[in-house]
């Protein structure tokens, strides 16, 4: 290839993401109480979110069932010309439905929504034209229009789909916090994935041990804390009670920050004046997603891990739940 058809394709393709990120951006501006309507509706439902559309807008409603379904909220994709020929029969009164056309004109969609209507099911569109038949006939209709296509001859969905794809994102975003979805619930329903053999096993299979313990004792000094917690890079320092492996404190990066600005003489503190005394921890036999429920909660990225006892037996940062580095499933790597 010449260096000239080189470049060419490079500006194309750089041209389409601009107009697909401009088009996803221009849906900020119309994200109002009609989103948190839909967003209270869904939650206050006692069924299903039922998700229609045809063609890529079929392709996309798939695709936003499934992340729904995975982050806690039931979902279901019906296919407008099978609901008619039979699949109706999925649908109850005690469900949502959300129907998906970019045009508003998609005939096999509108003509199905008489029959949800009956039903008895509210109806939510996400529709480029929010005058359209389908936007007149919904109960609640968010716009997901953009200016123009990526595709330069004006007629493959793209810069739409993504914007459809965006704007189901954002709803299963909001309905996790809404729901308040955790990431225990994540691995009871992800039991297969990786993250979710993360969370399944237990804290001792991924915690750090021995000389990969950043301790120092009470008694030492910040300086001699700073050198252990960067003799390891993981922010932290453990303190134990002198002549014992009981845990008495921690000092973390955090603790240094704040009070180096009024210290003098911070090196030559003992550790004990700077260290949060009694922090939080977990036992080895705790599950890692009820330690990272915690580290969330409390906004802390170290646990120590101690025994009822509160002697250390080891360390369990962020990036051993969610797998930055090796770690091992019953002892092997």
């Amino acid at each position: 290839m010449d260096s000239g058809s080189v470049k060419n394709m490079i500006e194309q393709a750089k041209e389409v993401l601009k107009i697909e990120a401009d088009g996803i951006l221009k849906l900020i501006e119309r994200i109002d109480r009609r989103f948190a309507e839909m967003v209270e509706l869904i939650c206050n439902s006692k069924g299903r979110l039922i998700i229609s559309g045809i063609g890529k807008s079929g392709t996309i409603g798939r695709k936003i069932v499934g992340t729904l379904n995975s982050t806690g909220t039931r979902s279901l994709f019906m296919h407008p010309v099978e609901a008619m020929h039979g699949d109706l029969g999925m649908v109850s009164k005690d469900d949502v439905f959300l129907a998906l056309s970019n045009s508003g004109e998609t005939d096999e969609l509108n003509i199905l929504i008489p029959s949800i209507r009956k039903i008895g099911c509210k109806i939510i569109a996400f529709t480029g034209k929010p005058n359209s038949t389908l936007g007149m006939i919904s109960d609640i209709v968010i716009d997901v229009g953009v200016d123009k296509e990526a595709c330069p001859l004006g007629l493959a969905p793209t810069a739409s789909t993504t914007a459809l794809l965006a704007v189901g994102d954002a709803l299963a975003v909001v309905l996790i916090n809404k729901k308040k979805f955790k990431s225990s619930d994540f691995v009871r329903i992800h039991p297969g994935g990786k993250l979710g053999h993360r969370l399944a096993c237990r804290v001792k299979q991924i915690m750090l041990e021995g000389d990969s313990v950043p301790r120092i004792s009470e008694g030492k000094t910040m300086k001699e804390a700073i050198e252990e917690i960067n003799r390891l890079q993981l922010g932290v320092a453990l303190v134990s009670k002198p002549d014992s492996n009981i845990l008495a404190g921690i000092v973390t990066d955090g603790d240094i920050r704040r009070r180096i600005a009024k210290e003098k003489n911070l090196l030559k503190l003992k550790v004990e004046a700077i260290m949060t005394k009694n922090p939080r921890t977990a036992g080895p036999e705790s599950a890692a997603y009820d330690a990272l429920n915690l580290m969330e909660k409390h906004q802390i990225t170290v646990l120590p891990i101690t025994n009822s006892r509160k002697k250390i037996l080891g360390i369990l940062h962020l990036h051993d739940i969610l797998g930055k580095g090796a770690f091992k499933f019953n002892d092997v790597q």
